[in-house]
């Protein structure tokens, strides 16, 4: 069973209708005793660095979504849900992210921000393809460890859009909102993380 969690706003329902549209068996999951029936997690998330955090505080996830991913279940970020795994944001200073991976989360200096549109992934690990996601954001994370990036685009420059180290799969893009791409590359997630 694959846990979506809630945290009372961004992109839940996308998620968890594109997984039922591919008649892959998703929960919604909101509270510390929810994630004891999952086998995979997936962290969706829009709206702000700081907002996110202190609502998963408000309502006692940030310490199961660490333990989760410390216990070897497989854990997919998206969109904020990548972010949050870093030390810190630009966005909201002062405000400590789930410090999973070492590093920032820092604004676009050149160009249109928000990024708002179809890029094209570049990617650097197995698990992603060659194609064009959807994104919206302003912001994105630079990995201290380089060997975790998996995938980058380019938006005046490179930048990274996704991250993958053990268990823990993040991606900048909707996955739900890339059409095809999207969806196979979750399926991809969901395969490979199964042989794991």
């Amino acid at each position: 069973m694959i846990g979506i969690i809630d945290y009372g706003a961004g992109n839940l329902m996308s998620v968890k209708n594109a997984l039922d549209a591919a008649n892959i068996t998703s929960c919604i999951i909101s509270s510390p005793e929810d994630f004891k029936k999952t086998e995979m997690v997936i962290l969706p998330g829009v709206g702000s660095f700081g907002a996110m955090m202190q609502t998963l505080q408000e309502k006692k996830l940030i310490v199961p979504i660490q333990e989760t991913i410390s216990s070897g279940k497989p854990f997919l970020g998206i969109c904020l849900g990548l972010q949050a795994l870093f030390e810190e944001s630009e966005e909201s200073f002062g405000v400590k992210g789930f410090c999973i991976f070492k590093g920032k989360v820092v604004k676009f200096k050149r160009g249109k921000v928000p990024q708002i549109g179809w890029n094209k992934i570049k990617p650097k690990k197995k698990l992603f393809e060659e194609g064009y996601a959807y994104f919206v954001n302003s912001y994105y994370v630079v990995p201290q460890k380089k060997e975790i990036i998996a995938a980058t685009a380019d938006y005046e420059g490179d930048f990274v859009c996704a991250v993958q180290d053990k268990n823990v799969t993040a991606v900048q893009f909707h996955p739900e909102k890339s059409g095809e791409y999207g969806m196979n590359f979750i399926k991809r997630w969901i395969t490979c993380s199964q042989k794991e």
